[in-house]
């Protein structure tokens, strides 16, 4: 497959993220501040999906990874597969793609024909402690957001009738309803596979996807299985347990060396490892690679 050099056409660019930035032009048509416009930032997240809320561990809230990240200069990482085993790794599995030129503006014209900028009532089907899928755009200069709860819940019933009235399901969502959320749903399939949506020549990989840093979300270890014990691993990052960052949960964050050394630690361990600090003490650690907009916990923390 040919392999695309991560260019981020400055047009496209500036359409996207800048133009907020633009230099304000008199009455003469001259701008009024002659400086050149800044370079764009590569890790400018032009648009993203993740999923946001639900029941589930404070550790595991803040250590989820986006569905899709797209990037100004055309890198997209996604979630990739993962063995149906338990324990689980204890890695996610990303990848990243590179768009060829133009395909950051598809993206967003996908999204936006989808209604990730529209205000149609999308319901909220009769389902507790599931997540929200929330999704992002930056065009314009503005950013956009939008949440759909319990997205792909209820299924859809052939047209006809009258599309204000509740669907004959357990969605109790109206067919327009439906409708937009359908539209959403395969907006949150493209992005996730943007080869699929661009098609295979516009867009070359996936690849691992490598962070440069890790964050550890770590909490005392509890043996999940007493009846699987499962083998200790030294921690090979920072000092353990971290600074607070959610109820009964501490962060730290691995750069350089010592993410590197992290990296290969996890390699040969799960989500039920036990880590273990110089002193002895037997942690649960939650491993979340930083994205490329990422610098630390704090960008962990739920909105």
């Amino acid at each position: 497959m040919t392999t695309f050099l991560p260019r981020a056409a400055a047009a496209v660019v500036l359409a996207l993220v800048l133009s907020a930035c633009a230099a304000r032009v008199g009455e003469t048509g001259s701008p009024t501040d002659p400086s050149p416009a800044p370079e764009p930032d590569p890790a400018t997240v032009v648009l993203q999906v993740s999923e946001v809320g639900g029941y589930t561990t404070p550790a595991l809230l803040a250590g989820r990874v986006p569905g899709a990240t797209v990037y100004a200069d055309g890198r997209v990482i996604t979630t990739g597969p993962v063995p149906a085993i338990w324990p689980a790794p204890a890695l996610p599995n990303l990848q990243v793609h590179h768009l060829a030129d133009g395909g950051v503006q598809e993206l967003v014209d996908l999204a936006l024909a989808a209604g990730v900028n529209g205000t149609t009532d999308l319901g909220s089907p009769p389902v507790a402690d599931v997540t929200s899928t929330r999704f992002l755009v930056r065009t314009g200069g503005e950013t956009v957001t939008r949440e759909v709860y319990a997205l792909g819940f209820g299924a859809s019933r052939p047209p006809g009738g009258d599309p204000a009235e509740p669907a004959d399901d357990a969605s109790g969502l109206t067919e327009e309803q439906q409708e937009a959320r359908a539209r959403l749903a395969e907006l949150a399939g493209a992005l996730h596979d943007p080869a699929g949506a661009l098609g295979p020549d516009q867009v070359s990989g996936p690849e691992p996807y490598v962070p440069e840093a890790v964050a550890a979300l770590v909490s005392p270890y509890v043996d999940p299985a007493e009846d699987l014990p499962q083998s200790e691993v030294p921690w090979p990052g920072p000092a353990l347990p971290g600074e607070p960052i959610a109820p009964g949960v501490t962060c730290v964050t691995a750069t350089g060396e010592q993410a590197d050394a992290v990296l290969e630690a996890a390699a040969s361990a799960s989500s039920a490892t036990p880590w273990t600090s110089e002193d002895g003490s037997r942690w649960s650690i939650v491993l979340r690679p930083l994205l490329p907009h990422e610098s630390g916990c704090v960008d962990l923390l739920p909105e």
